[in-house]
């Protein structure tokens, strides 16, 4: 993107050099990638002066050459062979000097030198229009109607100006900065300075054949501005305007189109104008066409439109307009055109974005809607674009302001605390300097305490939607170097607060995960919608609109349909024991609405190690995924979590839920084979799906230490014949809440189901370890306490307690 450093100087006043500017926009986040000169004219003129043809001969040794004597001012005539056909004694010309450098309009500069043309010696050169750059003329040598003295340099008698431009990296999320005024927004947040905006003149509305205009798709185009202009004269723009244009690459095409493009680079507003006398039924309407509708653009190229390309079209329908990407060939703007309707409208930028990727169209105006304009201005530019076309172009305002908005985009709202700011920024800043600079990036904040206040946050900002945005808004005026390091610091240091950070805390659990042997796994977001079809879970799938494959069509509604690909892949590459995990979202849609859940996966298959002599090899369990998962837990300070086994479901054959006071942590368990079978997987795989907020909420990462207790833990042995339904869950959860003082751990050490107990039940072998910690336990204390416990079992499980 090109800035010119003159135009910003119209919406705010500042002397820095271009080069310490370059700097300060680059610390603002718009990354200037270089400085270039421009030259209204290439060159400046600078070597060419002002002449008179004193004699003119004919080239005794060429029919088409003269062989002219020229005064430009100096001690002597300049002999001068011109191969001009209007060149005359008398006249006023443009002579090249000696060794100075002439920029043609086409081709490259080169050096004036002393020379012999066939035999005549030649010193400069007398120029045409074209071969100075001023003009495209090439008819002839330029005649001047000038007073000026011989030896007078060019460059008095021309407006030559210099600007300088700055190419700008401009990063996908920052819309609001793709024109002079959003650039300048970042200077008056910078230099404490208002903005200067020209206002547009007024003019008067004669109502004269106006052009009305429907919406049939307002999610859209939610806003839709025009206006009717009539009697008007399309011809070259004026100088000032076209040197704007070219200065910043853009060739001038005429006074209306360059008009809508001035607009565009001065205010971010892309504007369009249609030729009123092709707007056939005076109506304009925004819909989509039937699919394959053939539609041929300003470039002249046929395109094929699909049923999702929102269009701009006339009273007939017929398509005059690429809505927010390009316009059609024939309703443009030509030397005929005496009227025309002006559109200033807001595109959602989804839309745009699906157009022009389908179509492989990238325009400034396309560039801008996709990164997301501003609803606000569409009015304003209108205004401006009107005001300057019946300036340049003549005509008269047939209509009053077209503005359709049925539903106004609201500002967004961001809560955020001033110790979010101290922490991303590693450094305390001043409170009422966070909300002075955010109040001069028209950011206004409202609720203001000494904690933290209330965000509103204008619709151009579609880029601030949460507290770290806000952040980096200040961060990036207050200046990145004005945040001191210390000598020690490390790629691992932030400001030390009492918080969770969620990357910090994935990465403490990744660590301990990986210290028990599993790898980390990340999969793709996007998924195969054959795995949903053969076997949906997880609710309804969010579809792509421009999918990069058939196989990539839908965002996946859970973690498993691509970490089994992985799994998959890793078996059929002999390479069967995998103990995985990953840090992912599953996706969907919800009442009309987009829902992203994060879950931490395990996924554990194969054998526990690979054969040894020294072992037999052991396949891996439910109870081998399950310790790990609860030893995560515990590591993460989440401790006395319910296991409630579940429900037979969609997901698992068996499995169990983790939940901690009543909240759910997440579920366990064996996945059906019918699932497995999909991907080709004949061999058990044990799952875990943990909800990633719940655990973050729960997190603590604080270790606690208790010295070793002084007296002695006690352990006592139960054998209980229960009914199948019957969990160990159970069994421990009642266990707990009978002895809450005493009873320290338990263990689960056999599990008997067979022929010599009773048809129906099972057998469990368990040991309780008793301890107080302030002293020894007696016989009598222990007896009571286990005993308490075999009634309970008798009375609320109907234990049969083994003697």
């Amino acid at each position: 993107m090109k800035i010119s450093y003159n135009w910003l100087k119209e919406y705010i006043d500042f002397s820095e050099s271009p080069e310490k500017l370059g700097d300060i926009l680059t610390q603002t986040g718009l990354e200037v990638e270089g400085i270039e000169k421009a030259e209204k004219i290439p060159g400046g003129l600078k070597g060419i002066v002002v002449g008179e043809v004193m004699s003119c001969e004919q080239h005794p040794n060429a029919d088409k050459l003269k062989v002219t004597k020229v005064d430009i001012g100096a001690s002597e005539l300049s002999d001068i062979v011109c191969g001009a056909p209007n060149v005359a004694t008398g006249q006023k010309v443009l002579v090249a000097t000696v060794n100075s450098t002439i920029h043609p309009t086409n081709g490259e500069p080169f050096k004036i030198k002393k020379a012999k043309i066939r035999g005549e010696v030649s010193e400069g050169m007398i120029c045409a229009e074209d071969e100075l750059g001023l003009g495209t003329s090439h008819e002839g040598i330029m005649v001047l109607d000038t007073d000026k003295p011989n030896g007078t340099p060019a460059i008095e008698l021309f407006e030559t100006g210099e600007d300088h431009i700055f190419e700008i990296g401009l990063t996908p999320n920052r819309g609001d900065a793709t024109s002079h005024m959003g650039s300048a927004r970042d200077l008056k947040a910078y230099f404490r300075k208002e903005l200067n905006i020209p206002q547009p003149k007024s003019f008067d509305i004669k109502e004269d054949q106006p052009i009305s205009v429907r919406i049939e798709d307002h999610d859209r185009c939610p806003r839709f501005s025009g206006i009717t202009i009539r009697g008007l004269k399309v011809q070259s723009s004026p100088d000032w305007l076209q040197w704007k244009l070219r200065s910043i690459g853009l060739e001038p095409i005429n006074n209306v189109v360059d008009v809508t493009n001035y607009v565009l680079h001065s205010l971010g507003q892309p504007m369009h104008a249609y030729d009123a006398a092709l707007v056939k039924g005076d109506k304009i309407i925004v819909k989509t066409l039937e699919d394959k509708t053939s539609f041929t653009t300003l470039e002249g190229k046929e395109r094929k439109l699909s049923k999702e390309d929102l269009m701009v079209c006339n009273g007939a329908e017929e398509g005059m307009c690429m809505a927010g990407v390009l316009g059609g060939l024939k309703s443009g703007v030509t030397e005929e055109t005496t009227a025309i309707f002006l559109e200033s409208a807001y595109w959602n930028a989804d839309g745009i974005r699906s157009t022009a990727q389908r179509h492989t169209i990238s325009t400034d105006a396309s560039f801008r809607y996709e990164r997301g304009a501003d609803p606000e201005i569409t009015v304003a530019a209108v205004k401006l674009g009107t005001s300057l076309i019946l300036e340049l172009a003549g005509g008269y305002a047939a209509s009053e302001i077209v503005d359709i908005y049925p539903e106004p985009i609201k500002e967004k709202e961001i809560e955020v605390t001033f110790q979010h700011f101290h922490w991303l920024i590693g450094k305390t800043l001043d409170h009422k300097l966070i909300i002075e600079i955010l109040n001069w990036l028209d950011i206004k904040t409202e609720n203001v305490t000494e904690t933290g206040f209330k965000a509103i946050v204008p619709a151009y900002r579609s880029d601030v939607t949460r507290p770290a945005d806000l952040v980096e808004e200040v961060l990036r005026i207050y200046g990145f170097n004005e945040v001191e390091l210390d000598e020690d610091f490390s790629s691992e240091y932030l400001a030390e607060f009492n918080e969770h950070e969620p990357y910090r805390v994935q990465e403490d659990l990744s660590k301990f995960l990986a210290g028990q042997g599993y790898s980390e796994i990340l999969t793709n977001s996007l998924t195969n919608p054959k795995y949903y079809e053969k076997f949906p879970i997880g609710g309804e799938p969010v579809e792509m609109l421009n999918p990069s494959s058939e196989e990539l069509t839908i965002m996946k509604t859970s973690p498993v349909y691509t970490a089994l690909e992985s799994v998959a892949y890793n078996i059929n590459r002999r390479n069967p024991n995998l103990k995985f995990f990953e840090f992912g979202r599953s996706y969907k849609k919800e009442d009309q609405k987009y829902k992203e859940t994060e879950w931490l996966s395990f996924y554990l298959t194969g054998n526990t190690k690979e054969a040894n002599w020294l072992d037999e090899p052991r396949k891996n369990s439910f109870h081998d995924l399950s310790t790990t998962v609860m030893g995560m837990l515990k590591y993460s300070g989440i401790r006395k979590t319910e296991i409630i086994p579940s429900e037979k479901g969609t997901l698992y054959e068996y499995g169990v839920v983790i939940k901690k006071e009543g909240k759910m942590l997440g579920i366990l368990g064996k996945l059906k084979k019918e699932l497995l079978s999909i991907y080709g997987i004949k061999q058990d795989v044990f799952h875990a799906q943990l909800d990633w907020e719940a655990i973050l909420s729960l997190y603590k990462s604080d270790i606690a230490y208790e010295p070793i207790p002084k007296f002695p833990e006690v352990k006592r042995d139960l054998s209980l014949v229960l009914d199948k339904n019957v969990s160990y869950a159970d069994i421990q959860q009642l266990a707990f809440k009978q002895e809450k003082k005493l009873l320290n751990r338990m263990n689960l050490f056999s599990v008997y189901e067979g022929d010599k107990i009773e048809k129906g039940k099972k057998a469990y072998a368990i040991s309780f370890f008793l301890q107080d910690k302030f002293k020894t336990l007696t016989d009598k204390q222990i007896d009571k306490s286990m005993n308490a416990l075999m009634s309970l079992y008798e009375k609320q499980l109907g234990a049969v307690i083994r003697k």
